[in-house]
């Protein structure tokens, strides 16, 4: 019995032991995991922001670089194919919670290594606008497309500059082959937006809650520009401007769905954000009319094919422009849009404009129809 008992002694002795241990184990892993946690909320807290130099596609020529870009938190962005509508949500915060860096100064190295420099603005935007003494063509690719390098000169206070400091650009300026440039509009002309929708709620429900890979183009869009940057002869290399009146903010957005929809690349050329708070000075012509006065001044050798939709304003600024530019534009291209009271006021428009061909389309089969049967495309 004295056996037994003993054995139960050291038994339970054991267990209780064991009991104790796993307790220890348990208050420990606890300790450590509560630890890490209060330790990555404290880097979080205090760590010092990654910062960027984002760039947009532009254009220029031999000897004239014109390059917009800007000093801004690196958002890390992940537009993923499968990412949920949370993850999408989560973009689109990012996109428009953005911390501008302003002040800045900002070199752009030339391909032979010459460098420029300038200073950002209070939002953060750099632009070079600038003559240069290189000959850029001889840099250009066969697409017309120059490599450029912009970097920070000197850190960012409380701050640090992500890759390494060294951020890549590019520059169209249109090859000798190019018979004519195209410039058309994004919204309701390739991408469906909704801006004609009551309160424009359908613009709201596709940039906050559609991803980049779930965003279809209008139908025949893509190989219509195809055409149209190919040529007759097939191998023009037309240059392409696109334009929107979406904010910088979407840059990566747009630039992403032209790129899965295989439409040629192209100089994307947006706006910058006003708040309903913003009480500076509105620019005194309309955002889409200065971009393209600024394509035909600096390209004054080259006609032009303006695509857009009846839906907002682009009737009326393309059909200005014609009239001011009779011998630059070459044909109008207007995709009809569902919306009655808009498609009489258009109608009226086309109607009455008899300076350059103007031609409301229902599909774009119509438009390579035309630009087929006047040598645009082959």
């Amino acid at each position: 019995m004295a056996g037994i008992f003993y054995f139960k002694c050291t038994l339970n002795g054991w267990w209780d032991f064991r009991i104790k241990q796993k307790k220890a184990a348990k208050c420990h892993f606890k300790e450590v995991f509560m630890k890490r946690i209060f330790q990555k909320l404290k880097n979080h807290l205090t760590a010092k922001p990654e910062v960027k130099l984002a760039t947009y596609r532009s254009y220029g020529t031999p000897g004239h670089l014109y390059l917009l870009g800007r000093a801004l938190d690196d958002d890390k962005l992940k537009m993923h194919e499968n990412q949920s509508i949370f993850r999408t949500l989560v973009n689109t915060y990012k996109q428009f919670d953005s911390y501008e860096i302003s002040g800045a100064e900002i070199a752009l190295q030339l391909p032979n290594g010459t460098v420029l420099t300038t200073k950002t603005n209070k939002a953060g935007y750099f632009l070079f606008d600038k003559t240069s003494s290189v000959n850029l063509k001889e840099h250009a690719d066969e697409e017309g497309w120059v490599p450029l390098k912009v970097a920070y000169v000197n850190e960012v206070k409380n701050s640090i500059i992500t890759h390494d400091n060294d951020f890549d650009a590019e520059l169209l300026i249109p090859p000798l082959t190019a018979r004519f440039g195209v410039i058309s509009d994004i919204d309701d002309t390739i991408l469906q937006t909704g801006v004609t929708s009551f309160l424009k709620w359908r613009v709201l429900h596709n940039s906050l809650f559609k991803k980049a890979h779930s965003r279809i183009s209008l139908e025949g869009s893509p190989d219509f520009y195809q055409d149209l940057h190919a040529g007759k002869e097939g191998k023009e290399q037309n240059p392409v401007f696109y334009l929107s009146n979406s904010p910088w903010n979407l840059y990566e957005y747009l630039k992403l769905f032209l790129e899965l929809n295989n439409f040629p690349k192209g100089a994307i050329l947006l706006r910058d954000f006003r708040n309903p708070f913003d009480r500076s000075l509105k620019p005194e012509k309309p955002h889409k009319q200065k971009e393209i006065i600024n394509i035909l001044k600096t390209y004054p050798k080259l006609k032009f094919i303006l695509i857009g939709d009846s839906g907002e304003h682009d009737p009326r600024i393309y059909t200005d422009i014609a009239a001011q530019y009779p011998d630059r534009i070459l044909v109008i291209y207007l995709r009809s849009v569902n919306h009655r009271k808009r498609m009489a006021r258009v109608q009226s428009i086309v109607d009455e404009f008899k300076t350059v061909p103007v031609l409301s389309v229902e599909t774009l089969e119509e438009a390579e129809e035309h630009a087929r049967e006047n040598g645009f495309i082959s």
